[in-house]
């Protein structure tokens, strides 16, 4: 729909992207630093799973006090998460979404009514959709559109009786993010 008129049969079209930042001194950007590539990485994960600093420092500390790499057990962290685990399972269409049918009550784990999104969910725990909550549009709506998305092979998921199952913990191959987890493990290391 080119509306800008004859412009957009030009070079000068609104609509072709370029490869530099819009002003005078768009053309004049510096490499970013190696402090900077990290920082980028760090601020991406935090934001893909809406975490605040504070918490996501504590899940890094974590991580760093278990054995093994730590950014694959930052990651296992952050994938254990109650609110992680309801997007994954299909049973809402966003991890914002997830977060707030946790905080009201729709979701049980091992029967018990959990509230708290950033709840970590063990193997073999059962997440279920409340009897009452199941006629919910958010919840029934994700269900229909989770067959594009698909549901990780680490989860078990039983969509006739709304409920989903934790079998193992992912591997790092499973998690499919364009994430570079070591940059953050040097970023906090400095």
């Amino acid at each position: 729909m080119f509306l800008k008129g004859d412009r957009c049969y030009s070079e000068k079209c609104a609509l072709e992207r370029r490869g530099y930042a819009p002003g005078e001194h768009g053309q004049l950007r510096r490499k970013p630093s190696d402090y900077g590539i990290q920082l980028r990485e760090k601020q991406k994960l935090r934001r893909m799973y809406a975490l605040l600093e504070k918490q996501f420092r504590g899940y890094f500390v974590k991580a760093d006090k278990q054995k093994g790499i730590t950014g694959t057990n930052l990651l296992l962290f952050l994938e254990r998460r109650l609110d992680n685990l309801v997007y994954r399972m299909g049973f809402a269409n966003s991890r914002s979404e997830a977060r707030q049918l946790v905080r009201h009550n729709h979701f049980t784990v091992n029967g018990k009514v959990v509230n708290i999104p950033s709840y970590l969910v063990k193997i073999g725990n059962e997440i279920q959709v409340r009897e009452k909550s199941r006629k919910v549009d958010k919840i029934l709506e994700a269900m229909d559109t989770v067959a594009r998305r698909g549901v990780p092979q680490w989860l078990d998921v039983d969509k006739d009786n709304f409920k989903g199952t934790l079998k193992a913990l992912p591997t790092r191959e499973d998690l499919t993010m364009p994430i570079q987890e070591q940059l953050i493990v040097e970023l906090y290391s400095k």
